[in-house]
């Protein structure tokens, strides 16, 4: 009898918890107040926001020069002039209008609703349609199609008097006054034609225009089994290229209008192309640029093509032994006015910015220096010679992915810091840069936002801070930021532990991992939320949950980086094991002989490897649509990080060929559409496992494209690892969803 109370004291993976776990997103929803998201400044001195307090929204109004703080109209008056304008019941706190705009005198107010641009006098709050704002329709269509170098409009010169266009596989211009075509090129054919993307120079007297030699063409194909607008089965096909594949090779040419002169550009210095892409002319006309990534992204060059003699020059030259991050970190900005261009390279070990002397590709200077990566550049102030960035890792006292905003001058010097309080910062300038907004927060801190002055170390004034006591009462648990050692025992790994609102350490808990570990990025959240919804749900289940960045990642240093170059199923896992076991010690309601992980797409492919090659530790995964072979997946991200060309390490990365390795228990998820990850990836590992006699859930979502599961899914995620964890059967859908 003493058993049976206990099992069901210490109960997990009940009916309540799931009931519980399928309700948090709504139950902490709309709990935090005071966090508005965006800052519009008017002018140099004025901002208005929307802030999100507890009787609803708010519009704020605020002078910064003065300080001054209020409502940005009076919201009653408003929302019975929109009633009264709409013939429906407006709330004045639940307005919901965008684009602000204050006249001179704060007099008039013009705003949008919906698609109608008004304006209302806030004397006498009478209000007036201005005109209709046509809504942007967005049709991304698929996002791996490549465009058709055949086909483009005419290029008009700059001076008006020719149109150069392609015709034949060559290239023609076209007298606009006399109509008179003139042939200037007789090499293109249909094997090796000139594109129609032509580019003029700046005094109309050239013309660079590329040849192209098409590669290989890779089709995938699904077979869409339930369409919704017939019975039949639909056969979709998408052009995807593959890691391998033969790519188009270019070659650019050069055209003198005048003589008709073809003017041959050496391809000595871009041959191995992964790509050519940004042709820009001096605006002297007396060169052009274009950008080459060499295919193994070891080399990326920056070359100048000469306008009277054709000659190149490599006037940036940036190599690496491993990967150079075109991807994620490629930076360029051509100094206006200047022969200077501002680039980024980690050849030093960290994301850096150097001054380049763009007539001879000699390094002025180097611009940020440190033991910390800049993120982004936000802005170039050409005129005034400063650059505005952001960094993290400046600070050892805090998280080193932290967000903080900097400035710099061309020179290197007066090195200026916009943020310095521990937290993840967004700041939103005026336009002169002289007032800033700053927003910070943390995963275990809401977020804080200050006006500040450009030079005044301290805010000066406190705009909002976010309010969680809602929250709290939900019964909601603070994620904990959490630290330990890496492999080398001298690098601190970083994540995060989430905990069930019934918390009880005198439980013990399973662990399960939700997995990220794409080298383009670095994924554990940084910034306050109510709801993480990769992790919080499933902890309610019974579980610790737990997300990490462990080696391989990026936004650290380059070594740390360098750790997943053709190594994709290390993924990090020799720190991700240590930081749970570190946990574990720590807190030893954690139960570290019992954990699972889950991961998307690339996510996916470490899921799997977790118990393919790292099955000493992990004992339940489950992956949706993952890459499960390097070979099978888009060649731009997998080449970045696994190299060309295609050799053994390819098959020795892959969970295909290593399956007969697996140990525990594993689901793998595919949508049937998957035009990211190609579905086949997914179908080959379950083959190979079949194979290899090991046993495996497979769940295929019918129409489904790229995804984590779905609703379905969900569930099947929730009751698998219920079910191998926990070691409980889990309660039927009907008591649970219903």
């Amino acid at each position: 009898m003493f058993a049976i109370v206990v099992q069901q004291l210490f109960a997990q993976g009940t009916v309540e918890d799931y009931k519980r776990a399928e309700s948090l997103d709504t139950l902490f929803r709309n709990k935090v107040f005071n966090t508005p998201n965006s800052f519009n400044w008017l002018n140099d001195k004025e901002f208005w926001y929307k802030n999100n307090t507890k009787a609803g929204s708010e519009y704020v109004f605020v002078n910064a020069e003065t300080q001054e703080q209020k409502s940005a109209f009076d919201h009653q008056k408003l929302a019975a002039a929109l009633s009264e304008k709409l013939d429906k019941e407006i709330e004045s706190f639940k307005i919901d209008i965008s684009n602000l705009k204050f006249d001179e005198n704060k007099s008039n107010l013009e705003f949008q609703l919906d698609t109608i641009k008004y304006n209302i006098d806030l004397a006498g709050y009478e209000i007036s349609a201005i005109e209709n704002v046509p809504s942007r329709k967005r049709d991304r269509g698929y996002w791996g199609r490549r465009g058709n170098e055949r086909e483009g409009d005419p290029a008009p010169s700059p001076d008006k008097k020719y149109t150069a266009f392609i015709k034949n596989s060559n290239l023609y211009i076209k007298d606009n006054k006399t109509k008179e075509e003139t042939q200037l090129s007789f090499d293109g054919t249909k094997g090796f034609f000139y594109a129609a993307n032509i580019i003029w120079s700046p005094n109309s007297k050239k013309i660079v225009a590329y040849k192209v030699r098409p590669g290989e063409k890779h089709d995938i194909y699904f077979v869409e089994s339930r369409p919704d607008d017939q019975l039949q089965p639909k056969l979709h096909t998408r052009d995807y290229t593959k890691p391998g594949d033969e790519l188009d090779f270019k070659s650019p040419q050069l055209f003198d209008v005048a003589s008709q002169k073809h003017i041959p550009v050496s391809t000595d210095l871009f041959n191995a192309q992964f790509s050519l892409y940004n042709y820009q002319w001096k605006d002297d006309s007396s060169s052009f640029t274009f950008e080459f990534n060499q295919r193994g992204h070891q080399a990326y060059r920056v070359i100048k093509v000469d306008a009277k003699t054709g000659k190149t020059t490599a006037i940036i030259d940036e190599t690496s032994s491993t990967f150079i991050d075109y991807s994620g970190k490629k930076y360029r900005h051509d100094v206006k006015g200047k022969d200077e261009i501002i680039w980024a390279s980690e050849r030093d070990g960290y994301n850096h910015l150097y001054l380049y002397d763009s007539n001879t590709g000699k390094v002025k200077n180097q611009i940020t220096s440190g033991n910390w990566p800049v993120r982004e550049v936000v802005e170039v102030d050409d005129e005034n010679r400063q650059v505005y960035f952001t960094a993290s890792g400046l600070d050892k006292g805090q998280d080193p992915y932290l967000i903080h905003y900097c400035r710099i001058d061309f020179d290197g010097k007066n090195f200026t810091r916009f943020t310095s309080e521990n937290g993840n910062h967004k700041v939103t300038f005026s336009p002169d840069k002289e007032y800033y907004v700053d927003q910070y927060s943390r995963v275990d801190m809401p977020a804080v936002t200050v006006l500040k002055k450009t030079g005044k170390k301290m805010p000066i004034l406190a705009l909002e801070e976010g309010d969680i006591t809602a929250l709290e009462k939900t019964g909601w648990k603070q994620p904990e930021v959490f630290t330990a050692k890496g492999r080398d025992q001298k690098t601190d790994i970083w994540g995060i532990i989430v905990r069930p609102t019934n918390f009880d350490p005198s439980k013990t808990y399973p662990i399960i991992e939700y997995i990220y570990a794409g080298p383009h990025d670095s994924f554990v959240p940084k910034e306050f939320s109510s709801y993480y919804w990769a992790l919080s749900s499933l902890a309610e289940l019974g579980f610790i949950v737990v997300q990490i960045d462990g080696m391989g990642t990026s936004n650290r240093s380059k070594a740390f980086h360098d750790v997943c170059w053709q190594n994709l199923k290390d993924a990090g896992f020799p720190d991700r094991k240590l930081w749970i076991t570190a946990a574990a010690e720590k807190y030893p309601y954690m139960d570290a002989d019992k954990v699972g992980i889950r991961g998307t797409s690339a996510g996916g492919q470490s899921a799997g490897a977790a118990l393919v090659f790292n099955s000493d530790f992990y004992d339940v995964a489950v992956a949706s649509c993952g890459c499960h072979d390097n070979r099978m997946d888009k060649i731009w991200w997998n080449e970045q990080w696994m190299g060309y060309p295609i050799g053994p390490h390819y098959a020795a990365n892959s969970n295909i060929e290593n399956a007969a390795q697996l140990q525990g228990d594993l689901m793998l998820i595919v949508g049937e559409l998957d035009d990211n990850v190609d579905p086949a990836s997914t179908m080959q590992f379950a083959d190979a496992l079949i194979k290899a006699n090991k046993d495996f859930d497979l769940v295929v979502l019918p129409g489904e494209n790229h995804t984590s599961g779905g609703v379905f899914g969900e569930r099947k995620r929730r009751d698998f690892f219920v079910k191998h964890l926990l070691e409980v059967d889990p309660p039927s859908w009907d008591k649970v969803y219903n």
